[in-house]
């Protein structure tokens, strides 16, 4: 039983864009890696397609506000692409139709707390976060706060999620470049580093936009391509494919029915739900995106098309994952000497894609691997370097007197920082345990920046005390749980059991999080906390009609 959790939660992490370790993840691909030019070509294209747009981006790129934000001049549509491919990755297709391939139905529970969580996101935070903010999420909560104490917390939080992400996606990276395209994990690491550089020092949130976009499009197309081949095999009868599923797999036709995976321990579901749910509304990248539109109106729009892509992904991601039981079930080819899936448990899709496409279709979905990584690294180093030249040196540093011309120039100095610790840190932890890495920044977004997020827009009894104590206390708690979970305390400690039983400990540290804020705003009767409470009627005025964001846009 415990493996399968294991197998459960570490597949969790690799559906939120964290590949764990394989070995070997090509059928064909049975002595080593070998080259797959028609990849390599393709990504050489993909490369070419973006340079250019970074080209064209770096004239239009002029000011602060076109660096982090596009001068609010994103489209809804663009920015809905943009929001689904900073999400999305090759590693949610891995992920998720691996978790299908192997627990049927119950795998899906990933898909539909993901869909929860942009839905939730729609409804509660995107207007009014765009109507709040300016740079960073950190501007709505810290809206009616006096001094910069919390303000220094939220950037320190911020920077966590970010660099423990962005490991993850760099040894993520290195070891799915080394196995697709035979490339030394050291030369990948350098790679993606180096070429997300340039896109985002010269390009700024408008190239990064476009890479993002033109990302998003080559992994639907890729899905899409699987799905319909798949389909085709069986007349495009969907019950002939789940029938096709239940009598290869080993379960039978019970993985067309819910009850393996969430009788096994619907704890572990619950938190691993919720961290993806509202982890969502907790990663910096990921709220940035909403501040480079016009106003809250276009910000709602934006995450309805995002919803809408990543609903129909998901969908392509169901059929997939059925497909390949029906294809790939104990078909020897697919199979070492051992009985285990070549190349490891996230490498289904991959196979699907050689059963039904072969090495053209193959060579496509590695090279959107790559490219979506890529994406992703691009949208993480333009948060950091927000948090670090706006929050951090802009506000809690100047107090909002920064010379806007400064604020450009250390936010560009901050991505080429982020570019050397980035492949520093990717040779460091490369043989460490992803999912403690990644699990430590979705619990810190999940637990400390969504409560803080949630409530600044919606109770108006939160203090900046309450907030500072609260927050801080929450983060402590959740790194603590990190530690006694099974990925440190026995892994990497080498204890027997685990003090804590699941990688996620967003089920404890999330109501913890909104408790100790609540009690310690509460508990909080200063005079500036009361003023702090009075300014809420205001900032609901703005949040709900956008009177005065204006100030946030450069044109």
């Amino acid at each position: 039983m415990r493996p399968l959790l294991g197998f459960c939660c570490y597949t969790a992490l690799f559906a939120m864009g964290q590949p764990v370790h394989a070995e070997a993840p090509l059928s064909s691909i049975q002595s080593g890696p070998q080259t797959n030019w028609f990849a390599i070509s393709v990504f050489l294209a993909f490369v070419a397609v973006t340079v250019l747009v970074t080209w064209r981006a770096a004239k239009a790129t002029k000011s602060r506000e076109d660096f982090l934000t596009a001068g609010g001049t994103i489209s809804p549509m663009q920015n809905g692409f943009a929001l689904a491919g900073d999400f999305m990755s090759a590693a949610t297709l891995l992920g998720i139709t691996s978790l299908v391939f192997f627990t049927g139905v119950d795998g899906l529970v990933m898909s539909f707390t993901v869909i929860i969580g942009w839905t939730m996101a729609l409804v509660l935070i995107a207007e009014k976060l765009r109507n709040l903010g300016r740079f960073t999420f950190v501007d709505v909560i810290t809206y009616r706060f006096d001094g910069q104490a919390v303000r220094v917390l939220l950037v320190a939080c911020s920077l966590l999620v970010i660099l423990f992400y962005l490991v993850g996606q760099m040894v993520g990276a290195g070891k799915l470049i080394e196995l697709l395209f035979g490339i030394k994990y050291g030369y990948a690491v350098a790679l993606v580093s180096a070429m997300m550089v340039v896109y985002v020092y010269f390009g700024g949130m408008i190239a990064t936009t476009w890479v993002q976009m033109i990302k998003a499009a080559m992994l639907m197309l890729g899905g899409l391509l699987i799905a319909l081949l798949i389909l085709n095999r069986f007349d495009f009868d969907f019950s002939a494919l789940l029938a096709g599923a239940a009598e290869k797999h080993d379960l039978g036709e019970a993985i067309t029915a819910p009850g393996g995976w969430l009788n096994a321990d619907p704890l572990n579901v619950w938190t691993v739900g919720l961290t993806l749910a509202f982890g969502i509304m907790g990663l910096p990248h990921i709220l940035m995106r909403f501040l480079t539109v016009r106003d809250g109106a276009s910000a709602r729009k934006s995450v309805g098309y995002a919803t809408g892509l990543i609903s129909i992904f998901y969908l392509l991601v169901i059929v997939i994952g059925f497909g390949a039981i029906a294809l790939l079930w104990q078909n020897p080819q697919y199979y070492d000497g051992a009985g285990a899936l070549l190349g490891g448990n996230n490498m289904v899709a991959l196979h699907a894609a050689d059963a039904v496409g072969g090495s053209a279709l193959l060579g496509f979905m590695s090279a959107v691997a790559f490219a979506t990584i890529l994406a992703v690294v691009a949208g993480l180093s333009l948060s950091g370097a927000a948090a670090i030249a706006h929050d951090l040196y802009g506000v809690a540093i100047k107090r909002g007197k920064a010379d806007p011309a400064t604020e450009l120039k250390i936010s560009r100095i901050s991505v080429l920082g982020f570019g050397v610790i980035s492949v520093f840190l990717g040779l460091l932890f490369e043989q460490q345990n992803i999912a403690v890495i990644v699990s430590t920044a979705l619990a810190i977004a999940a637990s400390v920046n969504f409560p803080l997020l949630a409530l600044s827009i919606y109770w108006p009894g939160l203090t900046g005390r309450g907030a500072l104590l609260g927050g801080s206390i929450t983060l402590f708690i959740a790194m603590v749980t990190i530690i006694l979970s099974d990925g440190v305390w026995v892994q990497i400690l080498g204890h027997e059991d685990a003090l804590f039983p699941y990688v996620y400990p967003t089920v404890l540290t999330m109501p913890i999080g909104f408790l100790l804020i609540i009690i310690f705003s509460v508990l909080d009767r200063s005079s500036k906390g009361n003023k702090e409470r009075e300014r809420f009627s205001a900032q609901q005025v703005r949040a709900e009609t956008g009177l005065g964001a204006e100030a946030a846009i450069d044109h």
